[in-house]
């Protein structure tokens, strides 16, 4: 086992590892920036380069792999067809896809029959992914959850009227996504056996203002679904099922944590996910993944800020639970900015503060 691998487990344990473990996720233009600043080629890493922990694989979950294609494409971009059946426009440069049709519009009749979750296909690159970094991080399967996932097939603005106005068809609808996604996980931890710490489950239900869908909604089309999910990795054999969504997520946590999720990702300040108050509010019942404000205090670069903000965030982990981080690292943060975070996460991770 890794010393990534062997920390991240001890974190998530609620024990002290011998520094606090760290994940970050980079952006592209984050990246070529590091890599001219550094003056590194193309294939320098900077998950390698700042000592990242952990990683997450995904295998493809979309319900029809075999449908996706490259229509046409020009300068402005490319039309395809993805896997969850929607058309989408992709553009040079942007970091999502303009949807310009879905699966099952408003008025559609039924949805075809989900394409095997067991099609060996589906693995080939997240296998590889695990093959290639089980040695020196920790590695996480991935699956999407039943909220966000079965907006794909419907469209965000649809899915919302859906839950508005006919809850029984949206339940049914998630509860089918859910399945599949779930058969997809459960493939996933068994290629991934014990090169594996667990799963992640990618649901981003909030908003920086709250939740997408109220406390009540949740509850009565998504939490059984989540636990169900929770549960199957468990028996699966995923030692940590981790939630991550964006956004401020404080009405539903309670039920995602009955839910059995042993930690969520990334605990952003902006939308007022304070660590300091989830650790008090949970202890160990719940660990934190993330937790540095990556939308005002990063990008300022002031040194200062910087500082206070990670000790205000390893006070959370005196007794593990933690692994520091932010949401992202996009091209607003300075290379000098997230070189000095670096240093002190250095120089304070091992609790030396």
């Amino acid at each position: 086992m890794s010393p990534s691998e062997e920390r991240v487990r001890a974190a998530l344990r609620f024990e002290t590892p011998d520094r606090v473990p760290r994940y970050d996720s980079f952006w592209p233009e984050f990246v070529d920036a590091w890599r001219r600043a550094k003056d590194l080629d193309r294939e320098a890493d900077p998950a390698d380069w700042y000592g990242t922990d952990l990683t997450v694989a995904a295998a493809d979950e979309t319900p029809w792999p075999s449908s996706a294609e490259t229509r046409s494409g020009n300068g402005s971009g490319a039309i395809k067809q993805d896997g969850w059946g929607r058309t989408v426009h992709d553009r040079p440069g942007a970091q999502l896809s303009e949807t310009l049709s879905v699966a099952l519009p408003e008025g559609s009749g039924d949805l075809p029959e989900f394409e095997s979750p067991l099609l060996p296909g589906r693995y080939a690159g997240f296998e590889a992914q695990v093959r290639r970094e089980h040695s020196h991080r920790a590695v996480f399967a991935k699956t999407g959850g039943p909220f966000l996932r079965t907006a794909n097939l419907r469209g965000e603005v649809q899915w919302l009227m859906d839950l508005a106005g006919d809850e029984s068809r949206a339940r049914d609808l998630a509860a089918r996504v859910t399945e599949h996604l779930t058969a997809v996980g459960v493939e996933s931890l068994r290629r991934g056996g014990s090169r594996l710490c667990g799963i992640w489950i990618y649901d981003d239900i909030g908003a920086n203002a709250g939740p997408m869908v109220s406390p009540r909604t949740f509850e009565r089309v998504f939490q059984a679904l989540l636990a169900g999910m929770v549960a199957a990795y468990k028996a699966a054999g995923a030692r940590f099922v981790v939630f991550h969504s964006d956004g401020n997520i404080l009405p539903l946590l309670d039920m995602i944590v009955e839910a059995g999720v042993d930690a969520i990702q990334p605990v952003e300040p902006k939308a007022g996910m304070d660590i300091l108050s989830l650790r008090e509010r949970y202890g160990e019942r719940l660990a934190l993944i993330g937790g540095l404000d990556n939308a005002y205090i990063l990008p300022s670069g002031d040194r200062e800020r910087i500082a206070a903000d990670l000790r205000r965030v390893l006070a959370a982990g005196r007794e593990g639970g933690l692994i520091v981080g932010s949401h992202s690292i996009g091209p607003d943060v300075p290379v000098a900015a997230y070189d000095y975070l670096h240093q002190l996460e250095e120089e304070w991770g091992a609790y030396s503060l």
